[in-house]
């Protein structure tokens, strides 16, 4: 009997034990399965799982570790973020008491917030374009004193602009490197959304040269820094920083149906906005640099149909005439790989890559033509086809309501103009009454030639008479019409 209880005894022990045993390394497969699954869902690529264990870049250097807070970042980069505010669409009609007590015509003034970021010691300050657009004047606030700041200079293809108010001894924030900030690291978005001040929020880089075509200008330039720190309306303008508080990028977008966060963030590289920065300090005008060429992006019908292996580079769909590319023998449908050694993997990385040159500087690009690669060496031009430093001629009025500039040489390709002056910034004014809108071109004013701005604008503040205009519009219609003048 007591064998028999016994038996059993073992019986049940040993069932005991062989179900924990399989119950154990049921767990473990199911955890390696849950692990092989969460690496493999296209929703958690595999540079998000590099946090879970430590890994290396090939150099064999290891990948900076999660912080242990963002303290350092944040007080090394918060002093250096300013409050901007933009005051406009002041009417300036003349108002009676009848109009206070009917609420008729009332003034009106718009007031839009954002960020900046302290650029130097001395006062110069580096925000977005579309912060400051459109101002009649422009706050700066800082540390709880204001500042009436005055416009440098703007750039809608990159959405920067330099601000300058009279201030010394400033913290400049100090400025890194988006040209070796890699997917994955950690990053604070510093600045003012919702008339917050000094916010810090923190996230990683998503991705990099991201184009996402909101871009204004005639040359917009998209290879923006993706990240999804949170950023909200009035952080456009702000830092994007690294875990040292090195500016790495400004804050510029975000993709929203809501207005406000939902995911992603976009910012202009910091190696694309100071070169910007600097040249509108410096020259009042951004020094292009321009291949003559213009690239699309190569996609999977097009890689196809030409037979190729990848669809990294771009493709030449169009050459300028007269123009660099032209001249060192570049055609049409070449495909371009790189420049100056360094790969291109598509339109963002290709805009990116020549806006840190200068016109006249040598750059070496590397092509396929009918599968069989090929190098050039081309002297980079700047927007008026020549090779040294250009201020471009215009001319403010506002009588006429616009600015006048001289076209450039792509623009003069595109139509097939020797020259021409094109209205810009139209306001309320005399040329928005004949009918005139952003983007016409004056070729011939009464027959004569039309080639400076301010020749040109000077003669229509003053004139009296018979006016006749012919020119292109926006569209590259031609257009003629003769006016009756006061």
């Amino acid at each position: 009997m007591l064998k028999n209880v016994f038996l059993v005894f073992v019986a049940f022990v040993g069932g005991i034990a062989g179900s924990w045993v399989f119950h154990q390394y049921l767990n473990e497969e199911l955890t390696k399965k849950e692990m092989v699954n969460y690496i493999q869902n296209e929703d958690y690529p595999a540079s998000q799982v590099t946090h879970l264990t430590p890994t290396y870049e090939s150099s064999g250097s290891a990948i900076s570790p999660v912080p242990d807070s963002f303290v350092e970042a944040s007080e090394n980069s918060t002093n250096s973020v300013v409050f901007i505010k933009n005051f406009s669409g002041t009417d300036t009609r003349r108002y009676s008491v009848f109009d206070y007590f009917f609420g008729q015509g009332m003034p009106q003034q718009t007031v839009s917030t954002g960020s900046g970021v302290i650029f130097s010691a001395d006062g110069y300050i580096i925000t977005n374009n579309h912060v400051i657009d459109k101002a009649e004047t422009i706050e700066v606030i800082h540390k709880k004193r204001t500042y009436k700041a005055s416009l440098i200079g703007s750039d809608a293809n990159t959405d920067i602009a330099v601000l300058k108010i009279e201030a010394e001894n400033l913290p400049a924030i100090e400025i890194g490197s988006s040209r070796a900030l890699k997917i994955g690291e950690w990053v604070l978005a510093v600045g003012n959304p919702f008339n917050l001040t000094s916010t810090v929020t923190a996230g990683i880089v998503s991705a990099k040269e991201r184009q996402i075509n909101i871009m204004g200008g005639e040359f917009p330039l998209e290879s923006f820094i993706q990240t999804d720190a949170p950023i909200n309306p009035g952080n456009s303008g702000g830092a994007l920083v690294n875990v040292k508080g090195e500016l790495v990028g400004i804050n510029t977008a975000i993709l929203s149906r809501t207005g406000s966060y939902t995911g992603y963030g976009f910012a202009v590289p910091v190696d694309i906005a100071t070169k910007i920065a600097n040249d509108l300090i410096r020259y009042g005008e951004v020094q292009k640099a321009i291949p003559g060429i213009e690239v699309n992006v190569i996609t999977k019908e097009l890689a196809e149909t030409m037979d190729l292996k990848s669809l990294d580079g771009v493709i030449v769909s169009h050459v300028i005439r007269n123009g660099a590319a032209e001249k060192s023998g570049i055609k049409q449908n070449d495909i371009i790989v790189q420049i100056d050694g360094n790969a291109i993997t598509g339109k963002g990385s290709f805009e990116e890559a020549l806006s840190y040159y200068y016109p006249g500087d040598k750059i070496t690009i590397t092509y396929l033509r009918e599968g069989k690669q090929r190098n050039v060496q081309i002297t980079l031009q700047n927007l008026l086809g020549g090779t040294g430093v250009i201020k471009r001629s215009f001319y403010s009025s506002a009588l006429l309501g616009a600015k006048l500039e001289t076209i450039n040489a792509i623009e003069m390709d595109r139509y097939g103009i020797p020259y021409g002056v094109k209205i810009t910034s139209v306001t309320r004014g005399y040329l928005r009454d004949l009918g005139f809108g952003e983007g016409f071109i004056l070729t011939h004013i009464n027959d004569e030639p039309v080639k400076d701005p301010e020749e040109v604008g000077k003669f229509l503040e003053e004139f009296s008479g018979q006016l006749r205009v012919e020119g292109l519009t926006p569209g590259g219609r031609s257009f003629a019409q003769s006016y009756s003048v006061r």
